[in-house]
């Protein structure tokens, strides 16, 4: 079985990237790729661009790496209470070439941030967009206060209680 993660930032200290590296690795027998959004920088999307470049190459390079994955584990970061500027650009691009870009794999989608809400509102905007761009969403999870709730040095959440709440969702998690 493999899994495709990703933590839908740029941030090269991304804490939905930490936290979808962590939930994917807890899926047993499983082969893991964690994919960093900055392999995908392309220009910003327009139609103008694509007039003139094409489909771009790394938008066909994404989509096959979700073509890959027999599960997609993926926590959204929350920008001003909506996705990430790098997430949505690498989206457009991939929706030109496949409407569908999350090709129906079961998905665990996720979301944490520093504050209390945890990603809530990009959460809450994915669940109910994602399905209409090939998303299979099985699962969702919001891990709040990260800072406090994650130890970075372990890779691993320390909150016993939202731990568990994430392991009974991983060892229930159904790709049928």
């Amino acid at each position: 079985m493999k899994i495709i993660a990703f933590g839908a930032s740029p941030s090269k200290n991304s804490i939905n990237k930490k936290l979808a590296t962590y939930a994917a690795n807890l899926f047993e027998n499983a082969e893991v790729e964690v994919l960093d959004l900055n392999d995908f920088q392309m220009p910003i999307f327009s139609v103008d661009i694509e007039k003139e470049i094409g489909q771009h190459d790394l938008a066909k390079a994404f989509l096959s790496k979700i073509t890959t994955a027999d599960i997609l584990v993926v926590s959204m970061a929350e920008n001003n209470g909506n996705y990430s500027v790098a997430f949505k650009n690498v989206f457009d691009w991939c929706t030109r070439i496949n409407a569908k870009v999350f090709q129906e794999k079961p998905m665990l989608l996720m979301a944490t941030s520093t504050g209390t809400k945890g990603g809530a509102s990009v959460l809450g905007i994915a669940k109910n967009a994602f399905p209409f761009y090939g998303g299979n969403i099985k699962a969702t999870f919001s891990l709040p206060s990260f800072d406090a709730n994650f130890d970075v040095e372990n890779g691993k959440i320390s909150n016993p209680e939202l731990d568990k709440q994430l392991k009974d969702i991983i060892m229930n998690f159904s790709i049928v």
